[in-house]
């Protein structure tokens, strides 16, 4: 034993060295936590006056069991980076596993119910929105839209009740936003096809009973899909650690040495990357509106939080400055929310282009982003403590930020559609020889 380890042994620590922390509401009684979520107060332009019935009650009914069954709870497993396995039922309750699919026991809600479903969630705990959304917009959608009837029949009513799990597996570890250019590979063998090679940052990957995995086909060259059974043989998953944000979802590195897939099982539906792209157009558009709903709840925390806490004799709320930048807030709130609307409708009519989708998902986040930036400095201190919402939520927009295209690649896609040019490899370098 080295001569400063000894020393450390030796420390006599205090006797309250190891007590527990004292509740938040004890330690710092100004100013009223997350786990009892405040009022929702973002909608300053009436945008709910835009929603139909239906869609407004969706609205309610996801609002009320996010804040009572999850905002309890949400801290205490985002810390701990581990699901709440327990609160599945709940979301099951909710049905709006499924989305926009119609019939297999899906919800058949219109993409802006479907939208708003996404927003409330995100409100309250962005990584239970990333949960739904992976299972319901990602792997649900593919097999709606792409698999055979039998696949749907199969497996879509249990998934739409989440008692089973589902994940989608495109990205790899050397493709992210060059995912078409992926290397594993599919290998048609009798009764089926033989799969081998890597995917990672795939969310509920750990757990789910169902992985939808994208492979490029040896004979034809293409990208096609498949659905593995977990446990397969072959198939391992291991869990990402030390992520800061998104903690409560459970991404994995998948790994698959001859892993068989019955031919049943292929998604007859995918037979190249372009098949993709009519996932990808619905998810991206609920991509866009979880920093939405992430935006809301800080505005909402924010708002409670400055009539709440007092300085210099009045609440933070009388002082110009935070005036200022709480206004700042819920302008973006209200464009943010603008924009994911005509997102909406535009998908709706059949007019939206990867374009739209693009820009919106791009502009939405980078919005968000200055938000939860606002609200942190608003929050002073108490801005880097996950039990006030705005930390936990500052962190979870940077993997939002990132995922379903970055920032940089979106606005190449609306670049490209706006200009007629692709930019997205290197131009050629030239000699001047």
């Amino acid at each position: 034993m080295t001569r400063s380890n000894q020393d450390d042994k030796n420390v006599k620590m205090p006797s309250y060295f190891d007590l527990p922390p004292l509740d938040v509401s004890l330690a710092f009684p100004q100013a009223t936590p997350a786990s009892t979520f405040p009022p929702s107060v973002s909608d300053y332009f009436q945008f709910d006056d835009l929603l139909k019935p239906e869609e407004q009650a969706i609205r309610l009914k996801v609002r009320a069991c996010m804040e009572k069954e999850i905002a309890p709870i949400m801290t205490k497993y985002w810390e701990k980076a581990e699901f709440p396995f327990h609160a599945i039922p709940k979301l099951a309750e909710l049905g709006i596993s499924g989305g926009t699919i119609k019939g297999y026991g899906c919800p058949g809600l219109s993409i802006t119910g479907s939208a708003i479903a996404t927003a409330e969630v995100a409100r309250v705990d962005a990584s239970c929105s990333t949960f739904i959304l992976v299972h319901s917009s990602l792997a649900m959608l593919t097999i709606a839209l792409c698999g055979s009837e039998a696949q749907k029949q199969k497996y879509l009513p249990s998934l739409a009740q989440l008692k089973t799990i589902a994940c989608w597996a495109l990205t790899e570890p050397d493709y992210g936003s060059d995912a078409s250019s992926l290397k594993t590979i599919a290998t048609k063998v009798e009764g089926g096809w033989i799969l081998e090679g890597q995917k990672r940052w795939i969310g509920n990957s750990t757990f789910a009973d169902l992985l939808v995995i994208f492979a490029r086909n040896t004979s034809t060259n293409q990208i096609n899909g498949y659905i593995v059974k977990k446990d397969a043989p072959g198939l391992t998953v291991t869990k990402i650690d030390n992520k800061i944000g998104l903690r409560i979802v459970q991404n994995g590195d998948i790994v698959m040495k001859k892993v068989f897939v019955p031919d049943e099982d292929r998604i007859e539906g995918v037979n190249s990357f372009q098949d993709t792209n009519k996932v990808l157009a619905v998810s991206r558009v609920m991509v866009a509106w979880q920093p939405i709903g992430i935006s809301m709840g800080i505005y909402d925390m924010c708002h409670r939080y400055l009539k709440e806490r007092k300085q210099f004799g009045a609440p933070l709320a009388a002082f110009q400055i935070n005036q200022q930048k709480l206004v700042q807030m819920l302008s973006n709130v209200q464009a943010m929310i603008l924009v994911g609307w005509r997102l909406c409708k535009l998908y709706e009519s059949g007019k939206m282009t990867p374009g739209h989708a693009s820009l919106g998902k791009s502009w939405i986040t980078l919005r968000a982003r200055e938000t939860a930036a606002l609200g942190r400095e608003l929050l002073g201190g108490n801005g880097i403590l996950s039990d006030f919402l705005v930390a936990k939520a500052f962190c979870d927009l940077e993997p939002i930020y990132t995922y379903e295209g970055t920032y940089e690649i979106n606005t190449l896609v609306t670049g490209r559609e706006v200009t007629g040019f692709a930019s997205f490899k290197p131009a050629t370098q030239r000699s001047r020889m």
